[in-house]
């Protein structure tokens, strides 16, 4: 083609063949792999490749020995896909290992063996802040250890050793037993009540760290993570509770792996729990706001336009943690998130009340009294349930206390006193499965 003359159609057509092959190229190029990351943990192992566009993939199970190979169509070996091989944890119990290679131009193969027969789910999660387009692997055991047994092995192992040892005081033994005694009041409380209505079988509370895993929660101004103070925190919590002989903690989640909102209230409703606790660190735009805080459900909207804003980010973490919408029975979790009943809410509200005191003492308050808003995972309609913020992991002082073993410490002893002040008043019923 000459400069200055029209092109003829011979022009027009090398120039058109020039452009296909171009976008051959470039389609052939594939999408780039922004991350991987991997969340070993007992309830599931997840795999997440982050791309800059959409990529999908094909599942294959394999036998003798046990694998997973998945082909991921539209990308290339980069170099960070193979970064996969050493995020592979020796204490992960599901995964022994991967293999990744080019299977054919457009197609990686990617092969996980594994430690035991899993039942798999692969799926693609939109972009959401922070994250680009992720495709997930999902690897559950086909063989789950029933919690509610773990316990039960655990309150008669205790018992079998306390037998071998002096029998010394325990209030909490006393108010659970029946033997006919006052539990010690929490300290600065001047009331003593008397116990009404005991019943010798395992207390049950279950533990909620917020967020975990894909799921950062907030961040704060000295990148501190609320999933990994507030996991502190209920560890902490849990040991406590844990050395009541007839009390025993069950942890939503005992490692850095995220838990749907629903499968939290799920696990909980599944060990009969007494009393549900979610442990979160609250946020906000400015570094300003300061202080602890209680919320339990409300029927009747929120107590406040804070109280409201907080549940609406709260009940977005699936958004951010990514689940797994077609594994999911839309019309059964509806149901059972729409329930609750005012019994719940009213026990709920005295639980709140009791810990909120008890915080108090070691820390500021944002607000002095329990709020109300339509938290997701405080929907379990027989469980008293709270939401416990500790404290503005937004605000620099606040967030340095919540890295300080000490203060998550005290924190943690101010939960304690605020669950037996609470079952003070309030002593566990009697249930269909006494232990």
């Amino acid at each position: 083609m000459k400069i200055g003359q029209p092109p003829n159609r011979r022009d027009m057509l090398q120039f058109g063949s020039l452009v296909l092959l171009l976008g051959a190229q470039q389609i052939a190029r594939g999408a780039d792999i922004v991350a991987v990351r991997m969340w070993p943990s007992k309830d599931y192992t997840r795999v997440t490749i982050e791309s800059d566009r959409e990529i999908k993939a094909r599942q294959f199970l394999l036998a003798d020995p046990p694998r997973v190979a998945i082909d991921i169509e539209g990308i290339q070996l980069l170099p960070a896909l193979s970064e996969l091989i050493a995020k592979v944890r020796p204490e992960d119990p599901n995964v022994a290992g991967i293999r990744v290679g080019q299977n054919s131009p457009s197609v990686v193969r990617l092969v996980i063996d594994l430690k035991q027969a899993v039942k798999p789910q692969v799926f693609t999660l939109a972009p959401i802040e922070p994250y680009q387009h992720r495709l997930v692997f999902d690897l559950y055991p086909q063989k789950m250890v029933d919690p509610l047994e773990a316990l039960i092995a655990e309150r008669l192992k205790d018992k079998q050793s306390a037998e071998a040892q002096v029998a010394l005081a325990d209030p909490l033994g006393d108010l659970i037993a029946g033997r006919g005694r006052r539990i010690e009041p929490p300290k600065n409380s001047t009331t003593r009540p008397a116990i009404k209505d005991k019943t010798d079988r395992l207390v049950i509370v279950a533990l909620d760290p917020g967020h975990g895993g894909e799921d950062p929660g907030a961040v704060g101004p000295g990148g501190t993570h609320e999933k990994d103070v507030v996991l502190q925190i209920a560890l902490q919590l849990q040991e406590r509770i844990n050395k009541q002989p007839n009390m025993r903690a069950y942890m939503t989640r005992d490692a850095d792996f995220f838990v749907p909102l629903n499968v939290r209230v799920q696990k909980a409703r599944r060990v009969q729990a007494d009393l549900f606790i979610s442990i979160h660190a609250d946020a906000f735009f400015t570094a300003r706001p300061q202080g602890a805080s209680v919320f339990v459900l409300s029927e009747r909207g929120a107590s406040s336009s804070s109280a409201r804003w907080l549940a609406n980010k709260e009940n977005s973490a699936d958004m951010v943690g990514g689940i797994n919408i077609k594994a999911k029975d839309e019309h059964v979790l509806k149901a059972m998130l729409d329930m609750s009943t005012t019994a719940q809410i009213n026990d709920s509200m005295k639980l709140g009340g009791a810990m909120l005191g008890e915080m108090g003492n070691v820390g500021k308050l944002h607000k002095p009294r329990v709020e109300q808003a339509s938290f997701a995972v405080l929907k379990a309609p027989d469980i008293p349930s709270v939401l416990v913020e500790t404290a503005f992991i937004s605000n620099p002082d606040e967030e340095a206390r919540l890295r300080n073993p000490a203060y998550q410490a005290q924190l943690s002893d101010a939960l304690m006193r605020g669950i037996l002040s609470y079952f003070a008043k309030n002593p566990p019923l009697a249930r269909n499965r006494a232990l």
